[in-house]
């Protein structure tokens, strides 16, 4: 079964004609200089953008507010932007109260609940977005621009991570990893 089904997809002036399916645990890269549409098309691949042309099915969805139930962003810059000044614990508890242990644990990010978001590297900012991803249980997770200033040992440390998750996942770069199920070019 698809968890994921575009056809088509067009967004005026920023990405056209994206077709691809994407299976239950399965990575999808869209990569693409900055400036392609790469944040655009995970948005509407998440339900935050209405696509102007093109049909999307998302875990069977098809209206954007049921998609959004589905599909959670783990770090999309300037969306789901971090509040520098709160600590990984505080980011947690206003998502949810009670056990978000596992969530940390899935996304590999062990600086401490206590640390301050500012002090976080790259890297473990998008891990604690994908932690704050898990928490919604979602079927499909986003993320943006997971190679951004990490050198390629970090780099292949995230594509490990998301590709490992469990969930379905499609996540933006510039260059592609060396390993995946789908690819997007935009």
């Amino acid at each position: 079964m698809a968890v994921i089904v575009a056809k088509g997809l067009s967004v005026e002036e920023v990405f056209a004609d994206v077709t691809f399916t994407a299976g239950p645990g399965t990575l999808t890269v869209v990569a693409g200089p900055s400036g392609s549409g790469r944040t655009s098309l995970l948005l509407t691949l998440a339900g935050r953008m209405r696509p102007a042309r093109g049909t999307l099915s998302v875990h069977g969805h098809t209206r954007p507010r049921a998609i959004r139930r589905v599909a959670a962003l783990a770090l999309v810059d300037g969306v789901t932007d971090l509040d520098r000044s709160l600590t990984v614990g505080e980011h947690l508890r206003e998502r949810r109260r009670g056990a978000y242990a596992d969530a940390l644990e899935r996304a590999g990010l062990d600086t401490g609940e206590a640390t301050l978001v500012r002090e976080l590297d790259r890297e473990d900012q998008v891990r604690l977005g994908v932690a704050l991803a898990l928490l919604d249980d979602p079927a499909v997770i986003v993320a943006d621009n997971v190679d951004q200033g990490l050198p390629p040992d970090r780099q292949r440390a995230l594509w490990t991570l998301l590709g490992g998750l469990g969930r379905t996942v499609v996540a933006s770069c510039v260059l592609p990893p060396a390993r995946y199920d789908h690819i997007v070019e935009l």
